[in-house]
């Protein structure tokens, strides 16, 4: 199986399973959907692959992205490739968009609850972790991240991000999961 594209960065400092990266700009689709966070991400999730299986103009497929990222909180900060965050009560799901399109070049969604956003440059950092994805294992690793960030003297700019870079079946121990907070 071929890996999938991830978005672009350069790790400015890493120790451990931490990085602080800078984030290319990216453009990415995005859909607000309610309910809890799994049925957020599943709902958002198929919305999404609807576009970038055809469900566009002129019924063109775009290469899936990785990772899926999930966000909870009261501002839509900068996350990456399919992103999750609550606004009010919904969630803000996102996948990035291949590096190849542009804006003017993406193929216009079919679904109109679909936006096209470009998201510009940003410094972000990362936690890197495997296991389930639980609502108590996240909360966990974002305290670590508040922790991390905390000790650096980093300031972060917006909640955090949850970035799945694996399909659901992957054994849990062999998952690629990250914690991710923008930073001034």
């Amino acid at each position: 199986m071929a890996e999938s594209e991830q978005p672009k960065y350069t790790v400015l400092a890493q120790e451990g399973d931490f990085e602080l990266r800078s984030y290319a700009p990216m453009i990415v689709a995005e859909v607000s959907v309610g309910g809890t966070r799994d049925e957020a991400v599943n709902a958002g999730f198929r919305i999404l692959a609807g576009y970038i299986f055809g469900g566009n103009e002129p019924k063109a497929k775009i290469a899936m992205t990785a990772p899926v990222t999930q966000q909870k909180g009261e501002s839509i900060a900068m996350t990456v490739p399919v992103t999750q965050q609550a606004k009010g009560g919904d969630w803000l799901v996102r996948f990035t968009m291949p590096a190849s399109f542009t804006m003017a070049t993406l193929p216009k969604p079919a679904d109109a609850r679909i936006r096209l956003v470009a998201v510009p440059g940003r410094k972000v950092a990362a936690l890197r972790f495997s296991g389930f994805r639980t609502d108590e294992a996240l909360a966990a690793q974002a305290d670590r991240l508040a922790a991390v960030l905390a000790a650096r003297g980093l300031k972060p700019a917006g909640p955090p991000t949850y970035a799945y870079y694996d399909p659901p079946w992957t054994l849990p121990f062999l998952r690629r999961n990250e914690v991710l907070r923008d930073v001034r």
